[in-house]
């Protein structure tokens, strides 16, 4: 999946309340003005195309508008966009006055979007209009469930993301950068306060993270702050090995480095330290009164709450039953086909013991060692470096940036997912990565390695994201938007696609491949067993255990994702479903006529869509190959 950086970071709103007001009233006076042009447009007789132009470099130009208004809110946006700018020391406001703000501006542009003349629009531009339409709304009916997500937990909590963004995301190529990195750490105080102050106010609210969260998110918060400077030990953080790396590859006199470095020092040991020792202490009071109830139901308005995640990250209107069912179908199906696997090498026993036996035979797992680690990254990369030859087979458009695969960083692997990827910089400067957490090696079996790597890497998360963002002719947020069913629907799918172009060779590489829908599957049953039929975390572990062949610590770590994630992890396999969908919607219709390159180009070539949008493009484009044929 894409990870915290991709997926955890939110274009906030753009400036002040008076600006948004300002943007609603300049709205109505060029409403007007809109139409003394459409009437003078008439008069002059200028045709419907001109007209469409005009009224789309209007459209255009209010997107570009509202996006860097709301990039200028979000000094990590800006970050992570590879843009340095006055802000370049400063984190994101997490106050609920910016939060008031951003949702007066994304309401003033609602309104402001009326005065557009759709049918004036060029077609792709009335695409991008809907879409700004619908990212806005969702972001103005999200705001009363602002305070319903864990700000702290061991997925994607302020805790990690903090000296994840400040290692991976904040670049040092000349000393104003490394300054810039010295001011964050001195706004880390006033960030982490921001940060335990909304965990009172949700604790208020009856919003808590259940208790197995505490431990782990505590634990990972001391990694972050063990090592010179924060103690006494000989060996650096990960935060101090990082700024002395990034300042030792400039070019500066002796002394100059020498004051940074102190002043780095100074940062972490005076004001980081005890913000996260704050932190912590916090947490340690909060997990004293932590119950153990898992789901969202035992929030207030639970049900709604959970029912509104589905629809947003299904982008359907399927309830709770309906996925609960899809998933349990899905179960039995691939549980079919693995046993069709298990005949083809040989294996004695029911599916109960092959699993056994996957989860356990020691030619599936590498040494838990640097050395088995490296293996790993080693043959994953070579994995997808084959993959790359083969795309113009399949694909018409193929991505621009680059991809690494990294290993997920020590002090935060223990509580990251198992993979991840992290978009590459708009500006170049960075490239795509997949993650790989190799903390354990048991939970990263080999006959896994294939479909996870074209999962995160290509043709999956890498091919997605970094095409949409190096799209032509298409407003920044539209490149940028975010919809998860779609984007880990393309993900899942993507493991399916390269088995019929002859990949999985390897019986058990294609047994790990069925293994990752499966678990898919079963997210359907457990994500709602969890959240809307009240299944404890130990039904939950229970299920995957019984109907899955990963490992334990896969299993667990994948429950405890569900439950802080709640609904997120329903959106694979309705996307994935949707997208086989209508490709073989694609193939029945147009026969000989299909082009698998063209349908894959149709479903990239808007960026991420909702389902509904992306079957109604389907259904133009199957109907303009037949009038072309």
């Amino acid at each position: 999946m894409p990870g915290p950086s991709k997926r955890r970071f939110f274009f906030r709103g753009a400036s002040s309340l008076v600006l948004a007001i300002g943007l609603a009233a300049c709205d109505q006076g060029s409403n007007e003005a809109v139409n003394d042009q459409r009437s003078g447009m008439e008069q002059s007789g200028e045709t419907a195309t001109e007209q469409a132009q005009t009224e789309t470099q209007k459209l255009m130009a209010f997107f570009q508008k509202a996006f860097e208004e709301d990039v200028a809110r979000s000094p990590m946006t800006q970050a992570y966009m590879g843009r340095k700018t006055e802000d370049y020391g400063k984190w994101d406001d997490l106050s609920d006055e910016a939060a008031a703000e951003e949702l007066a501006i994304n309401k003033a542009r609602l309104e402001a979007l009326k005065s557009f003349d759709v049918e004036a629009l060029e077609p792709s531009a009335k695409l991008s209009y809907r879409l700004f339409q619908t990212v806005t709304s969702r972001d103005v009916e999200s705001y009363k469930w602002r305070k319903y997500s864990y700000p702290v937990n061991q997925m994607f909590g302020w805790q990690q993301q903090i000296p994840s963004f400040l290692i991976n995301i904040h670049g040092v190529t000349e000393a104003s950068d490394a300054d810039a990195y010295i001011a964050r750490l001195e706004g880390v105080g006033g960030l982490v306060d921001q940060l335990i102050a909304h965990m009172k106010e949700r604790e208020d609210m009856g919003i808590m993270p259940p208790k197995f969260v505490y431990p782990i998110v505590i634990e990972a918060t001391r990694n972050v702050i063990t090592g010179a400077p924060f103690g006494d030990s000989d060996e650096n953080s990960a935060l101090m090995d990082d700024i002395e790396s990034k300042i030792a590859k400039l070019d500066l006199p002796e002394d100059e480095a020498a004051d940074l470095t102190a002043r780095a020092r100074a940062a972490l040991k005076d004001v980081f330290g005890p913000a996260y020792e704050r932190l912590i202490a916090e947490m340690e009071r909060q997990e004293k009164i932590a119950t153990t109830d898992d789901g969202v139901w035992k929030l207030p308005d639970g049900a709604d709450y959970y029912a509104a995640q589905l629809a947003s990250y299904t982008t359907t209107d399927l309830s709770a039953d309906e996925i609960h069912q899809i998933g349990l179908d899905n179960v039995d199906r691939i549980h079919g086909e693995m046993r069709k696997i298990m005949e083809q090498v040989g294996f004695e026993g029911d599916l109960q013991a092959f699993f056994e036996f996957m989860r356990t035979d020691e030619q599936f797992y590498y040494e838990n060692t640097d050395a088995g680690r490296q293996r790993y990254l080693d043959e994953a990369t070579a994995l997808i470096d084959t993959m790359r030859t083969r795309l113009p087979e399949v694909f018409g458009i193929l991505p621009k940036a680059d991809l690494v695969v990294k290993r997920v960083e020590p002090f935060r692997e223990k509580a990251a997912g198992k993979a991840f990827y992290q978009q590459p910089a708009l500006d170049g400067s960075r490239p795509g990565t997949y993650y790989a957490n190799l903390y354990d090696m048991m939970d990263m079996p080999s006959y896994q390695m294939e479909a996870l790597a074209y999962h995160e890497g290509i043709p999956g998360h890498h091919m997605q994201l970094a095409i949409s963002q190096e799209l032509d002719g298409l407003p920044m947020f539209q490149k940028l938007a975010r919809f998860t069913a779609y984007t880990e629907g393309w993900g899942l799918y993507s493991e399916y696609l390269p088995k019929e172009m002859g990949f999985y060779e390897d019986p058990y590489s294609d047994f790990g491949r069925l293994a990752m829908e499966l678990w898919r599957a079963c997210r359907l049953v457990v994500d709602t067993g969890l959240h809307d039929k009240k299944w404890t975390r130990e039904q939950a572990i229970d299920y995957l255990r019984e109907n899955t062949p990963n490992p334990e610590g896969d299993v667990v770590k994948a429950i405890e994702r569900y439950i802080v994630m709640p609904g997120q992890a329903t959106a694979y396999m309705i996307g994935k479903e949707k997208i086989l969908a209508l490709r073989e919607k694609a193939r029945l219709e147009l026969g000989d006529a299909f082009d698998m390159r063209g349908y894959h180009d149709e479903v990239l070539r808007h960026g991420p869509l909702p389902l509904d949008i992306l079957e109604e493009n389907v259904d133009a484009w199957i109907a303009l190959k037949k009038q072309a044929g």
